[in-house]
């Protein structure tokens, strides 16, 4: 990133560049505050590009009316007090030693001009006692310290602003704006146009089996035909649209196929005796997640969506700190799109491709949550999104749902919200 930096520095001049990230700096300070007018901002100031990039924002806050004190890191207090929002722009991607931010005022709003100051951008560890952000606005594109290390739970929310910089990572981001397209209603659709089959849940866990299908139904597949190994009628209700199959055949008529959640780990002949002789994209999940069962169908797209103690097994060995590397090999090893769920989700497909996700909350780390989301991601292939697309947006999605849920709400409640976060973005072709 630093040679992307100094690139567009001699092509396009210091100025430049310090401008476009001032005036976006002053936009997401909007954002957070919802008006800038008699709001009371501090800008935390280095010596460095950083610094000179929390000034022109300074002059731009000033200019819309927010009342503005510029403090150098050279003479920080050791508090902030009195202050609506903290910008830190001390030292974002140029901090090589220690770094001892000043404590903040509960309630008090933090944004980190492209890295929280006080961790290193290259390795994601953190260097003294960082700032902890509410926001970390990535200037230009993403580093792996906003997703990899320990200085990713300094990040906050991370949210991407384009200066004209071309980075390795550029557009890896998933934001709302993506989202814009993701259920796009055509005149002609019929309930086939984007159906999905679901082999899921079991009379040990049938719970998993109507949490796929109330995610697939959220996100838009016009049919879910479910076939479980063993009956779950009499002990879970399914959702009422969905309709019950019988296989072994998956319905060729379907779309796609999500595979795995709730059937235990001794399903592998079933689930191979049903997927075999399909070539339907397959979402894989919870159950279906073995090598033996991903790698035997390599002409059909395949999206597999593991936890990080599935990612092990997969695998076979310790997830360390640089998740996407990982993620990457996985990838191509299988010839499959790989989710790694996480607090912040890291995607990639065979070719190298990364989208990262930032977007999940705690609410997510509970029982079923997962399996909502393999339902909404069947659903999006169903829709016709690119794999590595459908996963991406999904997870987005999923964890914007998930903020409309109180702090203790489980994951039957996930599909509801998931539907109210879309319905302001459907459109009709």
């Amino acid at each position: 990133m630093r040679e992307c930096d100094a690139r567009e520095v001699a092509r396009r001049g210091v100025a430049a560049l310090v401008q476009a990230a001032g005036v976006r700096v002053a936009h997401e300070a909007h954002q957070m505050l919802g008006n800038l007018y008699g709001r009371r901002i501090c800008v935390l100031v280095g010596p460095g590009l950083n610094g000179a990039d929390g000034r022109a924002a300074a002059s731009t806050l000033r200019a819309r009316g927010s009342h503005v004190d510029v403090v150098s890191v050279d003479h920080q207090p050791r508090n902030f007090r009195g202050f609506d929002l903290v910008i830190d722009a001390a030292f974002g991607l140029g901090c090589s030693r220690p770094y001892l931010a000043p404590d903040v005022a509960s309630g008090t709003l933090v944004l980190a001009v492209d890295l929280p100051s006080g961790v290193d951008a290259d390795t994601g560890a953190v260097l003294g006692r960082p700032l902890q952000a509410n926001v970390t606005l990535a200037l230009g594109a993403l580093k792996y310290a906003h997703f990899d290390g320990v200085a990713a739970a300094y990040c906050g929310e991370v949210r991407f602003a384009s200066i004209g910089i071309d980075a390795p990572l550029d557009n890896a981001l998933i934001e709302d704006s993506d989202l814009d397209t993701y259920v796009a209603m055509q005149h002609d659709d019929h309930k086939w146009t984007h159906a999905i089959s679901v082999l899921a849940g079991s009379s040990r866990m049938p719970g998993a089996a109507a949490l796929v299908c109330a995610g697939a139904l959220s996100a838009g597949a016009s049919m879910v035909r479910l076939e479980s190994k063993g009956e779950i009628a009499a002990v879970v209700t399914l959702p009422v649209e969905v309709v019950r199959a019988r296989g072994p055949e998956v319905d060729p008529r379907s779309r796609c196929v999500v595979a795995g959640p709730g059937l235990g780990n001794k399903a592998g002949s079933w689930l191979r005796e049903r997927l075999d002789d399909t070539s339907l994209a397959t979402v894989f999940d919870a159950d279906a997640l073995r090598m033996d069962l991903v790698t035997m169908r390599r002409h059909a797209p395949r999206v597999l969506t593991p936890h990080r103690g599935e990612f092990e097994r997969m695998s076979a060995s310790t997830l360390g700190s640089n998740r996407i590397t990982a993620v990457r090999e996985l990838a191509q090893s299988t010839h499959c799109i790989v989710l790694l769920k996480g607090p912040t989700t890291i995607i990639a497909d065979p070719e190298g491709h990364v989208r990262v996700v930032t977007s999940g909350t705690p609410t997510l780390a509970s029982a079923g949550t997962g399996d909502v989301l393999s339902g909404m991601i069947g659903a999006a292939i169903a829709r016709g999104h690119h794999p590595l697309e459908a996963a991406s947006l999904s997870a987005h999605l999923h964890g914007r749902a998930s903020a409309r849920l109180g702090t203790f709400e489980t994951a039957s409640s996930l599909a509801g919200a998931v539907r109210e976060e879309l319905k302001s973005r459907m459109r009709i072709l």
